[in-house]
Order: structure tokens, then C-alpha cells, then sequence
């Protein structure tokens, strides 16, 4: 079997009284499609994804994306579940939004958005401006949320936020406030923290829109192993136990169990 394979966009509508083609196709519109089509192939792991190579071609506008195999296949049976059940509440959130971001597109434009695979030609789905692919917003809903991990950035012209690089999660983005910003005395950089935030999460899947987090509250969290203070301890410890028999120490507390 090839190691590659496709998706295929293709965009069907007009430009006032202009037939949509690659001559009429701003590229701004291109741009915004080669925004959305990462997330749908590779919604999580980024860093380490296979190539994905871009071609556009007629007919009325056809948007080629070529990567791995094993991505159009698993992208192919995601095509057929959204035709299945009419829905997009099952996706990964970076996926779901691709697909709102295309909707919405198809209703600015008023363009008809038929995306298929190489895998399975046949299954098309159809994105138009009759189409409802939004996620159920009471599916999500605000909690609180806990992180940890280091501060890498803290500020913003306009956008104010902190970044937190976190094991589990990656790099997070913060939204924070200003004067919170100007109380901190000491510079937080690469320094690690607890952060307490505000963000939208999926009740039904646990996921967190990434994109939605607040602070709440930040934590000085810097666990360190002290072997002086640990050594004091043992030999406190070791005072206390001058004169008692371990062995039977334990026999008494266990009492009649291994009787």
C-alpha cells in the first residue's frame, strides 16, 4: 500500500457574477483553509507529525492536502461518523473547531465545501450554508481548573496573558489581568508554579478548550530535596525510638491478628 494519501476541499460557489476559480480564489481564503486542516488531521500531537504537502487545483477551487497514510484513513472514517450521525460532538476539540471554522466560512461566502479522501472517494461530506456542524454548548461548561508546570512568557500589548509550559498538557496560554501582572515584586520566569484557572470543560469527554483558561490564582510551588532537613529528621526520629524493641513494637499493634 502507498505510505501517502489525500484529502481533497473542494469549493464550489461564485464571486458576484463570476464563477468561482483559482483565478478569482483570494488568498486569504486559502489561508484560512491551510489554518483549519492541521487540526483536522493531527489535532494533538503537532510536534511530531508527518509532512503535509498543498496543492490547488481547478474544479471549481480543489484544495489538495497529501500526508501519511495512516492519517487519511483514520480522517476518512471521521468523514463517515460526522455523515453518520450529523454531528460534531464527538471530535477532538481542535477538530470540531476546524470543521465551525469551515461552517462559518461556508455562511460569510455562501460557498458548498465538499471534502472526501483518497481512501474512501465515495464518502463526501458536504459543508454549506444549509449546514448545522456546531458543537452542543451545553456539552461544556466552566470549572475550575489546576496546572502545573513552568512560567514561560508573562504580558502582552493587548492580549495579557502568562504561558505555562506543563508536562501533561504543553504550552498553555493564560489570559490574566494587567495589575496582576504589575504586583509581582520578583520575576516569575522559568520559575514553577501551581496555577488555579477558569476554562470551558467537556463534561462528557473531560477535555479542556485550551483556548478559554483564566487565572484564577497563582502558586509559588518549587518542591525541593533538602538532605540536611531530611538527615535531621531521621536523627530526631532515631532519639525516640531508644529503648524499644521493633519486633515488638509491632506485635502490639497488630494485637491478636496473626493469632
Amino acid at each position: 500500500m502507498d505510505k501517502f494519501g489525500h484529502i481533497e476541499v473542494r469549493v464550489l460557489g461564485s464571486k458576484g457574477n463570476l464563477k468561482l476559480s483559482q483565478d478569482s480564489y483570494d488568498v486569504k481564503e486559502i489561508i484560512s483553509m491551510l489554518q483549519n486542516i492541521e487540526d483536522l488531521l493531527y489535532p494533538t500531537n503537532k510536534k511530531d507529525r508527518p509532512l503535509i504537502t498543498y496543492d490547488l487545483k481547478e474544479g471549481s477551487v480543489k484544495h489538495i492536502f497529501k500526508t501519511s497514510i495512516q492519517a487519511i484513513i483514520g480522517f476518512s472514517a471521521i468523514l463517515a461518523q460526522i455523515q453518520k450521525s450529523n454531528s460534531i460532538d464527538f471530535l477532538e476539540l481542535r477538530t470540531a473547531q476546524a470543521i465551525e471554522n469551515i461552517q462559518h466560512f461556508s455562511y460569510q461566502k455562501n460557498y458548498d465545501f465538499e471534502i472526501k479522501t483518497s481512501i474512501d472517494p465515495d464518502t463526501v461530506l458536504i459543508i454549506n450554508p444549509s449546514s448545522r456542524f456546531f458543537r452542543t454548548e451545553n456539552i461544556w461548561v466552566e470549572a475550575e481548573l489546576y496546572f502545573y508546570g513552568t512560567l514561560t512568557n508573562a504580558g502582552g500589548k493587548s492580549n495579557i496573558n502568562i504561558h505555562l509550559d506543563t508536562a501533561e498538557f504543553g504550552s498553555l496560554t493564560i489570559d490574566t489581568d494587567k495589575e496582576f501582572l504589575k504586583e509581582q515584586e520578583e520575576n516569575m520566569l522559568y520559575k514553577k508554579f501551581g496555577i488555579r484557572a477558569l476554562g470551558e470543560q467537556n463534561i462528557e469527554t473531560g477535555e479542556i478548550d485550551k483556548k478559554s483558561l483564566r487565572l484564577v490564582e497563582l502558586i509559588d510551588f518549587a518542591p525541593e530535596y533538602d538532605d540536611a532537613y531530611l538527615n535531621s529528621l531521621i536523627r530526631k526520629a532515631k532519639g525516640n525510638w531508644k529503648g524499644i524493641n521493633p519486633d515488638e513494637w509491632l506485635n502490639e499493634i497488630r494485637g491478636d491478628y496473626n493469632a
